[in-house]
C-alpha cells in the first residue's frame, strides 16, 4: 500500500469515526454536514442488495432531504429515549479515481433503552464514496447495508 493509499485510509477512518461519534452523541443536527450538497444516504437490507432490489428502508437523495429528516426526528417522531454506540472497523479504500474514493467499513450499533440492558441494534457494512470539498473529506454517497432480515421496530435515527 503506497503512502497515498495510507493517507486516504486514514482520512476514511477519521470520517467514519467522526460520523459515528456525531450519532452516538445525539448531535443528529450535524449529520447532514458529513455529506456533500448532492450527497445521498441509504439504509438497505443485505437481502435486497443481493437480489438487486432497490427498496431502501431509509433514503435521502440530497443533503436537503437529510436536513428534513433531522427536523422530523426532532419535531415529529415520538420514540423512547435511547443511547446508541457505533463500533466501526475494517475501514478500507477499495478504489480511488477522479470521482472519489470508494470506501467500505463494517459496523455494529448497540442500543440502550432506559431500564433495559444494552442490545445489538444493527450490524452490517457501510459502502460509500468519499470526496473532498474545500479540502475536507465528505461522503458523496453512503449506504448502510444491514445483515438481518428483520429490522428493529423503530428505525428513526440514521445508522
Amino acid at each position: 500500500m503506497g503512502v497515498n493509499q495510507r493517507e486516504l485510509r486514514l482520512e476514511a477512518e477519521e470520517l467514519f469515526s467522526a460520523y459515528a461519534h456525531c450519532l452516538d452523541d445525539d448531535r443528529v443536527e450535524e449529520w447532514p454536514d458529513f455529506f456533500t450538497d448532492t450527497g445521498s444516504y441509504k439504509i438497505i437490507g443485505r437481502d435486497n442488495v443481493e437480489l438487486k432490489l432497490p427498496i431502501a428502508t431509509m433514503l435521502c437523495t440530497s443533503k436537503a432531504m437529510m436536513t428534513d429528516r433531522v427536523v422530523a426526528i426532532r419535531n415529529a417522531s415520538v420514540y423512547s429515549q435511547r443511547y446508541l454506540r457505533h463500533l466501526v472497523s475494517g475501514v478500507r479504500v477499495v478504489s480511488d479515481d477522479a470521482d472519489g474514493c470508494n470506501v467500505t467499513a463494517t459496523f455494529v450499533v448497540f442500543q440502550t433503552l432506559q431500564d433495559e440492558p444494552t442490545k445489538v441494534f444493527m450490524a452490517g457494512k457501510y459502502t460509500g464514496t468519499m470526496v473532498y470539498v474545500d479540502g475536507k473529506a465528505k461522503f458523496q454517497e453512503l449506504t448502510a447495508i444491514y445483515d438481518s432480515v428483520q429490522i428493529p421496530g423503530l428505525l428513526v435515527i440514521p445508522l
